[in-house]
């Protein structure tokens, strides 16, 4: 049977055919390969750079802060004993093949940085190895995520309408077990478990590698991997403090993209990266469709509030250290394992409210904060204290976040709305990936979006 799906591929070929015997008498029937500009340099638009480049496809980056890595964002805690932390996206998981392999063509070294957690729960500390659910919930949880790959696709919509929390307990987690899910569990989403699609969820840890992707980290900052993807594609191709206002699109004659700096840029098409809310502060000529601009403003990203603080003696003794409190501070983990120095870096991570709180105090407020959690169980913390920083994402500018959380009900219904392209324009950004908050997200839609490009 002749498909029309065969028909509309011999078509094409035949006009290919037609335009290139043409092409002989005038060059005025040679397609000319489209001039791209791609809003963000932050690893999707990184990454959709160097697809572009590879196909010898023009480009231009346009990026409104004054440094690349978007939400990637390396940060030297200390300049003599060179101990760099991350106050953005960290982690690298086993199963982030893109990322790992971009890694190895830029002959970048990731490092093992698994943890081993810790706790504080009621008043009490428990060592790595001390505590744990109950061995009825992690038999009943097993069964759950064994049971994943049965799931019908009307059994995922059914998941999708539920949050978390609410799937749990229905699946009979109650009491300490349910405490430690919200915990460790919110420490994922960047939000309490009340507010993530239960499907979304179980996708991830259903899918997900032992550690949950907090496998590995680039030596010397997961900055390193933007620095190396720049050089490559020709840092004068990026063009950074230009924010773009306004855009106007045109079916026959492309775009031109408009900078609050009075730069002008005309293309064939864009690949736009920004986070849902940038991308709803840029005026758009014809306007974004109405249900577009519904799921941007229905997309919640997580608060999240990065703390991290220099000590001079790593007095937790452990460079596998890491540990989840039901206290303010709520999470901990050592930021420079694999790092050699006496000294070391704790973050201190809190999520949703609780990141919004801490983020409005001062930095002494925050020291004593952690310290009368650290204290009954670290004695020494406090005088081997030197010294802080702290980024609140959830007043970063651009983001109001530091990666979406997709609530229940949207999933499967806002997620393929935010992806569609508009006119010229095609969308990318950890947003739209199977996963949120991975570098690898980015990295895959980035590319996705460039491979549109004809």
């Amino acid at each position: 049977m002749y498909s029309r799906r065969k028909f509309i591929k011999d078509g094409s070929l035949a006009a290919g055919g037609l335009l290139l015997a043409s092409s002989s008498f005038s060059n005025f029937f040679i397609p000319r390969a489209p001039k791209v500009v791609i809003i963000g340099a932050g690893f999707a638009g990184l990454s959709a750079a160097y697809y572009l480049y590879k196909k010898k496809i023009d480009f231009v980056i346009l990026e409104a802060r004054n440094r690349i890595g978007g939400r990637v964002f390396s940060h030297i805690m200390d300049q003599k004993e060179n101990l760099v932390i991350e106050l953005g996206a960290e982690w690298v998981g086993n199963s982030h093949e893109r990322l790992q392999n971009l890694c190895n063509v830029f002959g970048l070294e990731l490092q093992k940085n698994q943890f081993d957690s810790h706790l504080i729960y009621q008043g009490r500390y428990y060592k790595n190895g001390e505590w744990d659910y109950s061995e009825g919930w992690k038999k009943k949880f097993q069964s759950i995520i064994d049971s994943y790959s049965k799931l019908t696709h009307a059994d995922k919509l059914k998941l999708d309408k539920m949050d978390w929390w609410r799937f749990l307990v229905n699946n009979g987690c109650e009491g300490r077990d349910l405490d430690l899910r919200e915990l460790l569990d919110s420490t994922d989403f960047g939000e309490t478990i009340r507010s993530v699609s239960a499907f979304a969820a179980l996708a991830e840890y259903a899918e997900s590698s032992e550690k949950n992707e907090m496998d590995l980290k680039i030596k010397g900052g997961n900055s390193m991997l933007a620095k190396k993807i720049a050089a490559a594609i020709g840092e004068e191709k990026i063009k950074l403090q230009h924010k773009v206002n306004r855009i106007t699109q045109n079916a026959k004659t492309g775009v031109t993209v408009y900078c609050e700096n009075g730069q002008v840029f005309k293309a064939d098409k864009i690949i736009c990266t920004a986070p849902t809310f940038a991308v709803k502060n840029i005026k758009w000529e014809p306007g974004l469709p109405a249900d577009q601009i519904n799921a941007m403003n229905e997309l919640q990203y997580a608060r999240i509030n990065k703390n991290p603080l220099l000590f001079k003696k790593r007095f937790w003794k452990d460079e596998s250290f890491d540990m989840v409190t039901d206290q303010s501070p709520h999470y901990f983990y050592h930021a420079t394992k694999n790092q050699n120095s006496k000294k070391g870096v704790l973050i201190s991570y809190t999520i949703g409210e609780k990141a919004a709180v801490v983020a409005n105090q001062t930095d002494d407020w925050r020291e004593n904060m952690v310290m009368q959690t650290l204290k009954p169980h670290f004695n020494d913390a406090k005088e081997e204290f030197e010294r802080m920083t702290n980024y609140y994402w959830g007043n970063d500018m651009y983001s109001h976040g530091a990666y979406a959380v997709y609530g229940k009900g949207q999933w499967f219904r806002v997620m393929p709305i935010l992806k569609r392209s508009h006119i010229h324009t095609h969308f990318a950004g950890e947003h739209l990936a199977e996963w949120q908050g991975f570098m690898e997200g980015a990295i895959n839609t980035g590319e996705e979006a460039a491979a549109k490009i004809r």
